[in-house]
């Protein structure tokens, strides 16, 4: 039996088979859990639909967390499909393109710092308070989230304050529904390629240097962060809340980095 094997799953946040929700969405779906994908907008749908089709998923719903009626509907056909949900994995995140680039000063003004926060954070709010009833018999919510919201990583900007917000996010979360037997928890994965991190500037310098430096010397793959997500959502891990996971080849453990010789 796989760790994931009778419990349902809904993952948000999959825009192609590049997205750290697919790979999330790839390893519950191998150690045996019943998905559901969203998708966020119209555009998106047609692909994410055929991803989902890869996982016999009987419904694919639109979930655009800045849309409450949306989520309630969301909700509303979950509950029709399923007596109950086991795994929430928000994978969510956005600013404004223009302000992750350049001078975290300069490049910050109120409409974007408002909505990178309420796109990466609130959203993961929105969508425990909504699972919560469907979680009755327990559960287990996972985000992502990066080293950008302890250090100050550039261009990453307001993006990073967006995921320190979705950090504390998790630890309150975990002590208001811990009571219910839901856990929360987080990934902090390393740089990887996807259609978000494209937005970021000098991204692609950013791999090379994660790659050349990191403990392992690499950077980290879809499959690795799949797999810790997994764990982190199964069974093996009842004993675990409020954590942040990090899954970077260990880069987050290194005060300084390159040669001094």
């Amino acid at each position: 039996m796989g760790l994931l094997e009778g419990k349902t799953a809904l993952i948000t946040g999959v825009a192609s088979n590049r997205s750290i929700a697919w790979g999330l969405a790839q390893a519950m779906h191998r150690e045996g859990a019943e998905l559901v994908l969203t998708y966020q907008n119209d555009k998106l749908k047609p692909r994410v639909e055929s991803l989902a089709g890869e996982f016999g998923c009987k419904i694919v719903p639109p979930c655009d967390v800045g849309d409450d009626r949306q989520l309630d509907e969301l909700f509303e056909s979950l509950g029709k499909q399923w007596q109950h949900l086991d795994v929430l994995v928000h994978s969510v995140a956005f600013a404004p393109r223009e302000t992750l680039e350049g001078d975290f000063t300069d490049a910050t003004d109120r409409a974007g710092f408002n909505t990178a926060h309420e796109i990466s954070s609130y959203s993961l709010t929105a969508l425990a308070a909504r699972a919560r009833p469907l979680m009755r018999d327990g559960g287990s919510i996972l985000t992502l989230t990066y080293l950008g919201a302890e250090r100050a990583v550039p261009n990453y900007n307001v993006m990073g304050l967006a995921k320190a917000s979705l950090e504390a996010n998790v630890r309150y979360l975990a002590a208001s529904l811990g009571p219910d037997g839901i856990r929360v928890n987080a990934v902090s994965a390393g740089p990887i390629r996807t259609l978000a991190a494209s937005g970021i500037s000098g991204f692609r310098a950013m791999l090379n240097h994660v790659a050349a430096t990191a403990p392992l010397r690499k950077n980290v793959s879809l499959e690795d962060i799949g797999n810790a997500g997994a764990f982190l959502c199964s069974d093996l891990a009842a004993g675990i809340t409020g954590e942040i996971l990090h899954v970077d080849a260990g880069f987050n453990t290194l005060g300084m980095t390159g040669s001094f010789e």
